[in-house]
């Protein structure tokens, strides 16, 4: 009986050492807020000239949305571009995005099928028709059903301007307040704004790019040729790939873009499926070296050594626990005076493990939700609602983590249907505080 304690003290304190920067973290982030105020607005020596670029599939419900807002730039518009890949499209995805000013790439590929590859299209079509990867300064990378604020473009030019050539931004949601699985969602995207890629710029340490929302420069697309990230999670490997370069990924908070969460378990599953294989994709092609640049370079430790605990599976290690506890339960209920020992060590790890999770996942929600609840697009109700919540849609990472170390995952497009304009979204902030 003492071993199995041991095993699960163990394991309990292994995850709290590895993971215990986050809490710094959260630390960092509530005394940058107050210094952050004190200091000077940035003003940037240029406006730079840029494109973005929308990999959309099937997306005509929510692509004009995207263009109107960024159409609506408080920027020169002459240094916008909108460049959409209408990629294996059935619908009029084209059509609208030309009628809404975009230039469009119309491409059929069923062989190569995924984001990376629909990016690494377009780049290639505007060296082509441009002559060099370089005419715009840097691209905008987003997804169809994002749609951003009016002031997205300039903030992100200030961080820019000062020598990051990657930048992402401030990911909120705009149906947040449909059900528990958008909430969920929601949450987890505010937390990792405020009180991952928030602390890590005021560290001056490497953020990471989060599937969509960033700029990257024109000279690291020259650099590579194109988009060269096709694993299923193409936003993580690029951003490992960078930071192995010497890259330092910014993050700029006062740039906002809101973006539309599955609404359905179905939807969700397969979506986090596919994160989920694609982060161990990403772990066994570059964990090895994450860990030897951290002890190569000793300015790259935190940003390499971030990058690996944030690809780690950690759940896991949890659920190796609880697997190893309930094995015990199995092989003692042969030998009932065994099972009589057995049984209340193993029940209490496992209830210490669940009860443990529910109410870190709690605290971490209830934390993003007070100090985010101005730009939550929800009712106050709906707000203290998914605090609840959050904890049961987390949980369900655990059976997504352990069948994608098994099964055979292909990359499959999300449909879209929240048709909500950035008018409608301001309104919204307005009335539901």
């Amino acid at each position: 009986m003492k071993a199995i304690a041991s095993i699960n003290t163990v394991i309990y304190t292994l995850l709290t050492v590895l993971y215990f920067y986050q809490f710094i973290y959260i630390v960092i982030a509530l005394i940058g807020e107050k210094r952050k105020k004190k200091q000077p607005e940035y003003e940037p020596k240029k406006l730079h000239r840029f494109a973005f670029i929308i990999a959309a599939r099937n997306e005509n419900a929510v692509i004009g949305n995207l263009i109107k807002s960024i159409k609506a730039q408080n920027y020169p518009s002459e240094l916008i571009d909108v460049v959409v890949v209408a990629d294996n499209c059935t619908d009029n995805t084209a059509e609208i995005a030309r009628s809404c000013g975009a230039i469009v790439y119309e491409r059929f590929n069923k062989v190569l099928v995924g984001k990376g590859y629909a990016l690494d299209y377009a780049f290639n079509k505007i060296k082509e028709d441009e002559g060099d990867y370089t005419t715009y300064d840097g691209y905008f990378i987003f997804d169809a059903d994002n749609v951003i604020d009016r002031n997205y473009v300039r903030e992100m030019n200030k961080t820019f301007d000062q020598g990051y050539r990657v930048v992402t931004s401030y990911r909120n949601s705009k149906n947040f307040d449909t059900n528990w699985i958008t909430s969920g969602y929601s949450l987890w995207f505010c937390r990792e704004a405020k009180y991952l890629n928030n602390p890590r710029m005021i560290l001056k340490t490497s953020c990471a790019v989060s599937g969509t929302g960033f700029l990257t420069s024109s000279e690291i697309i020259k650099k590579n040729g194109g988009w060269k990230c096709n694993l299923l999670t193409e936003d993580i490997q690029f951003s490992v790939v960078n930071i192995l370069e010497g890259e330092k990924i910014g993050y700029c908070d006062s740039a906002m873009f809101y973006d539309e969460q599955p609404e359905t378990f179905k939807q969700s599953w397969n979506q986090r499926m596919r994160w989920s294989k694609g982060f161990y994709q990403v772990m066994f092609k570059y964990g090895r070296e994450l860990i030897a640049m951290a002890f190569k370079k000793r300015q790259m430790f935190v940003s390499c050594y971030d990058m690996f605990m944030t690809l780690a599976p950690a759940t896991l290690l949890s659920v190796g626990c609880m697997l190893l506890n309930l094995i015990f339960l199995v092989l003692g209920a042969h030998n009932f005076t065994l099972f009589k020992k057995v049984f209340p060590v193993a029940m209490e790890s496992i209830g210490f493990a669940c009860v443990s999770f529910y109410l870190l996942m709690f605290s971490i929600g209830l934390l993003t939700v007070i100090t985010e609840w101005k730009k939550i697009l929800a009712s106050p109700k709906k707000k203290i609602i998914s605090l609840f919540t959050f904890p049961l849609f987390m949980l369900t990472y655990i059976p997504i983590s352990l069948v994608a170390l098994f099964k055979r995952v292909e990359w499959k497009p999300i449909t879209h249907c929240v048709s909500k304009s950035m008018e409608e979204i301001e309104l919204q902030q307005q009335y539901k505080q």
